[in-house]
């Protein structure tokens, strides 16, 4: 099995993170992108708890983490879509390029977008 590194490809793959509020909204967001080719595919982590602040409280809610492979050149209607569909006011979304993957997993991400 082969390592390459992601930038000898044509494209810009991308790991980007979303949480949501429950297992449900996760997977009804996560169909819509795979389904509309704005995802590879979607990781989909229970049970998460995350800390911020919000209007100067501090909250602590349970979420669930979406792990997302997508292209950058998709990243915008993938905001398009969270815009449309996510039920949070501000929503996170965040993105890492992915500088190196196994070379059939890159293949298999460069057909399924």
């Amino acid at each position: 099995m082969a390592f390459s590194k992601a930038k000898q490809t044509e494209r810009n793959f991308q790991v980007a993170l979303c949480t949501a509020p429950d297992s449900d909204t996760a997977e009804s967001l996560a169909e819509k992108m795979v389904k509309q080719k704005l995802a590879a595919c979607v990781n989909i982590i229970p049970a998460i708890t995350s800390v911020y602040e919000w209007q100067g409280d501090i909250e602590k809610e349970p979420e669930v983490l979406m792990v997302i492979k997508t292209d950058e050149e998709l990243m915008g209607q993938l905001e398009e879509l969270l815009e449309q569909e996510h039920p949070y006011e501000v929503f996170e979304l965040i993105s890492c390029n992915i500088d190196q993957a196994a070379t059939a997993y890159l293949q298999w991400l460069n057909g399924a977008l």
